[in-house]
C-alpha cells in the first residue's frame, strides 16, 4: 500500500509540476512617431493671356480663357476651397468712356471640371452657359468639400463679353482674377 501511496504522490507531485505557471514574461513597447508636412499649401494657376476673339460694336464675344488649376497640398483634414472669380473692365487708348468696355458686360462660366483628383467633391460655379454670372464683383468659379489630404481640380471657363454700340475701334484689354481661400 505504501508503494501504491508513494507512486500516487509522485504522480501528484508532477501534475502539480505540470501545472506550474511558466517563467514571467518581458515586454518593451516603443511608440513610434512620424510627420507628415504640406507640400505647398493651396495654389492656383491660370493663363498669363488669352485671347478670346474680335467683334463690332453691340456685338458679343465668347471664348474659353484656358486652364485654370486650383492644387491643394495642405494635407488637411478638412480640404475645402473656394475659388472666386472678378473682372476689371476691358480698356483701349486712353481709357476714356468710348475707350472702355464696363466689366458689368463681362460675364463668366466655369464648366464642369476638365481634371480632378483626390476625395471630395467638386463644384463648378456656372456649370453651363446658362448659368453665366456678370463678374463684376467676385463670384464662386469652383469649390471643393468633403475631402481630406491633396486634391485638385482643374477646369477651362469660358468668358462672354458684350460690347457696348458706343465703343471705339481698338485691341481692348482686362484683367479675370482667380482668387482661392
Amino acid at each position: 500500500m505504501r508503494s501504491k501511496l508513494f507512486a500516487a504522490g509522485l504522480a501528484g507531485s508532477a501534475l502539480v509540476l505540470g501545472l506550474a505557471s511558466p517563467a514571467s514574461a518581458d515586454t518593451a513597447e516603443t511608440i513610434v512617431t512620424l510627420t507628415v508636412s504640406a507640400e505647398d499649401g493651396l495654389t492656383i494657376s491660370a493663363p498669363a493671356t488669352a485671347n478670346i476673339g474680335a467683334g463690332n460694336p453691340g456685338d458679343t464675344v465668347s471664348g474659353q480663357i484656358g486652364p485654370v488649376t486650383v492644387t491643394d497640398q495642405r494635407a488637411a483634414l478638412n480640404a475645402d476651397w473656394t475659388t472666386t472669380v472678378v473682372a476689371t473692365d476691358f480698356t483701349t487708348g486712353g481709357a476714356t468712356e468710348p475707350e472702355t468696355i464696363p466689366d458689368i458686360n463681362v460675364l463668366y462660366w466655369s464648366g464642369g471640371a476638365t481634371a480632378t483628383s483626390g476625395s471630395g467633391t467638386f463644384t463648378p460655379g456656372q456649370a453651363g452657359a446658362g448659368d453665366a454670372q456678370i463678374i463684376n464683383v467676385p463670384r464662386t468659379a469652383f469649390t471643393h468639400t468633403g475631402g481630406s489630404g491633396d486634391n485638385s481640380a482643374t477646369w477651362n471657363p469660358t468668358l462672354v463679353v458684350n460690347i457696348p454700340s458706343g465703343v471705339v475701334a481698338g485691341v481692348y484689354t482686362g484683367t479675370v482674377t482667380h482668387t482661392v481661400l
